[in-house]
């Protein structure tokens, strides 16, 4: 069982901490216990305060592409960056810096709970390592598990969910149907899509119009892109 940090200032849940609040786990007790997370957390904090989010609250969740596609990804570090750049955005936004991460593919193929003091720098390999062969590409499996476990720890609370893949779902109207169902809740989609960005598989995501979803196109090569401009992306437009 994983241990989630002790939060440094707790708020109510579901309610949001005023700006004065500041990051939910401070830069100290990051380089104390996740030093190879400074970097990004430094990068994701001034992100929050250009876009106003200083001091907001919300449970993050990270949802995790594991189609046959994805081998290379999980390959050159590209997941682990990721897994890491999302926690590190968490230290900010929940108050035990926790990521409730979903690794899907035909269905569900495992879950995860990711923070500072347990993601290790090789973690995402040894995650993956145990969830079997890769599959399709469900992404409404990866909505209905999210969903199932916001309405269980706290439907009024908000969240941020970050949602990678590398295509489009094999199940169009599944997956529409799915985030359709989610649109009276409080939960932020941001589909984080790795490839060419005129792949004609992304035309779902571009054209995708249910409530409080955006896509952010980081390229062909994620690994390599920069903490700054991936918090700015991922953050443009969100209101929590």
């Amino acid at each position: 069982m994983i241990t989630a940090l002790e939060p440094e200032a707790p708020e109510g849940a579901g309610v949001a901490a005023p700006a004065a609040a500041g990051p939910a786990l401070s830069l100290a007790k990051v380089k104390a216990v996740a030093p190879h997370l400074a970097d990004a957390y430094k990068a994701a904090g001034a992100a929050l305060k250009k876009q106003g989010l200083a001091g907001a609250r919300a449970a993050v969740y990270l949802v995790v592409d594991r189609s046959g596609s994805m081998r290379g990804y999980f390959k050159d570090g590209s997941v682990q960056r990721l897994a890491e750049q999302t926690v590190a955005l968490a230290a900010h936004l929940d108050e035990n810096a926790a990521v409730t991460a979903v690794f899907f593919s035909t269905d569900v193929d495992g879950t995860a709970e990711l923070t500072p003091a347990t993601l290790s720098p090789t973690g995402i390999e040894e995650i993956n390592a145990g969830l079997g062969r890769l599959g399709r590409t469900h992404y409404h499996r990866a909505v209905e598990e999210v969903l199932a476990h916001h309405e269980k720890t706290d439907p009024a609370r908000p969240a941020l969910v970050v949602f990678q893949t590398d295509g489009a779902p094999d199940a169009k109207t599944a997956a529409t149907q799915a985030l359709a169902g989610a649109a009276d809740r409080p939960l932020h989609w941001r589909f984080v899509a790795w490839g060419e960005e005129d792949n004609k598989a992304f035309d779902y995501l571009r054209k995708l119009g249910t409530p409080r979803t955006a896509a952010y196109f980081p390229g062909a090569t994620p690994a390599g892109t920069a903490h700054a401009a991936f918090y700015r992306g991922l953050l443009e437009g969100l209101e929590l």
